[in-house]
């Protein structure tokens, strides 16, 4: 008895000073690696600001201040207005910022399609900014970690009427890297010559730039069609069949001219054609699809998950292609392209703006499985990563961005950069008058 109450006692006292000595370790190690800075759950959003800024499109920068001091920065859509952002300020006031989906929720019924989603999108970039900032780990981590490493660029190329030269511009890209490349042909190529395109007499591109391609009365003729194939030929030897080559702009034309251009530039083997009519139109852009042996592509100013439902659950077409500083920002974005992944649809990622908005899609584009590519409209302007600090310079290396493993988004703002380049006086100046907007939000009764 005498020797097994010994045992038993040295055990408890070995077991205490173990104890004591791993909880030392422990609370030593956790006063080293917590984030002193910032108290996730007392979080409060207390501002927002905004500056735009030329990059060269015009574009809104945000910033989220709170409590603590650390801040998150989010973009309105390129050639948006910063109300769409300023009006949702009054409903942020307050709330924790890392509730993101929760303030999503909240404010998404005060954006729409097109530019009108600019706002909220911007915003919630910014939540994730600040949520990743706050818990000290990378965007694309929140969402469920990554799929690779880096994120493939594709970009626009200067047009030309002339398909030698144009054709030697996107070899150029090429030889800069780039590994996916898209231009432009548009019916302003043959619009000039007799008997290519048939339209009313005396209309011109003003008078149809707000009307919808089935009401413009514009079609190509066969001799419009054929020149149009000929002149994308000619530059799709120049830069090679080996590499991925997207279109795009290719006019006000109707249904039934879409599907003959279609059709004959099936030798060009384009990796798709993009917004050749409304996204709006399930049907006809599912006949397109049907009748082309192409891809096909749209989906840039469509807003919200449900907005894509249609096209995704029809194959209306190839490949969706949601901006994501229009389709709800990050993690809805995340949640069209899984969406789509389920019905066998792959998705690129349209995009035009500053490093800021780009590094959202980069982290998204990271955590979705079936993303192609993300474009850049940017890449002939030489301060376009002088924006941002904090990353890879040049931002775009030989065709990718590298997913980065920084809190948040990964970025801080370089502001003697951005001074340089704004659109409009005045640097996230004071915004108060947005303060308080009474109003019941409410959807339902």
């Amino acid at each position: 008895m005498k020797s097994n109450h010994r045992r038993s006692f040295l055990r408890s006292a070995l077991g205490a000073t173990a104890a004591t000595f791993w909880a030392d370790r422990t609370l030593e190690a956790y006063q080293q690696n917590v984030k002193t800075a910032s108290k996730p759950s007392e979080l409060k959003i207390t501002d927002l600001r905004v500056t735009a800024v030329r990059a060269p499109m015009y574009a809104v920068l945000i910033r989220i201040d709170t409590n603590q001091g650390i801040y998150g920065l989010g973009e309105v859509r390129d050639g948006a207005s910063k109300n769409y952002a300023l009006v949702l300020k009054s409903r942020l006031l307050g709330e924790n910022p890392c509730n993101v989906d929760k303030i999503f929720r909240k404010i998404k019924q005060f954006g729409f399609h097109a530019r009108q989603g600019g706002g909220v999108c911007g915003v919630e970039m910014a939540l994730w900014d600040l949520a990743g900032k706050a818990y000290g780990v990378p965007v694309y981590q929140m969402l469920g970690g990554k799929f690779r490493d880096k994120v493939r660029i594709y970009c626009d190329t200067t047009s030309s009427r002339d398909p030698k030269v144009f054709g030697q511009r996107l070899k150029e890209r090429r030889e800069q890297g780039y590994t996916w490349l898209k231009m432009d042909l548009g019916i302003q190529l043959v619009a000039d010559t007799p008997g290519a395109v048939t339209q009313p007499v005396g209309q011109t591109p003003r008078d149809t730039f707000n009307t919808m391609h089935p009401f413009t009365g514009i079609e190509l003729t066969d001799k419009g069609v054929g020149m149009m194939a000929d002149f994308a030929a000619e530059v799709r030897g120049i830069v090679g069949y080996d590499i991925p080559l997207s279109a795009d702009h290719f006019g006000h034309i109707g249904v039934n001219s879409c599907i003959r251009l279609g059709k004959a530039l099936e030798k060009v083997n384009y990796a798709w054609l993009e917004d050749m009519i409304p996204w709006q139109y399930t049907d006809l852009w599912k006949q397109i699809t049907d009748a082309v042996d192409i891809p096909t592509c749209t989906g840039e100013d469509i807003y919200l998950k449900e907005g894509f439902a249609n096209l995704v659950m029809n194959h209306s077409v190839d490949i969706i292609q949601p901006d994501l500083a229009t389709s709800g920002g990050i993690l809805e974005t995340k949640k069209i392209g899984d969406f789509a992944q389920e019905h066998g649809i792959a998705m690129a990622m349209h995009f035009a703006g500053t490093p800021v908005s780009s590094m959202a899609n980069v982290h998204c584009a990271a955590a979705t499985e079936n993303v192609l590519a993300l474009e850049n409209h940017s890449v002939d302007t030489p301060w376009w990563s002088d924006l941002v600090t904090g990353l890879d310079h040049p931002l775009v290396q030989k065709g990718f961005i590298t997913v980065p493993e920084k809190p948040g988004l990964g970025i801080d703002l370089n502001e003697a950069e951005i001074k340089k380049h704004l659109a409009e006086p005045g640097y996230f100046a004071p915004t108060p008058e947005w303060d308080k907007d009474r109003s019941n939000d409410r959807l339902w009764s």
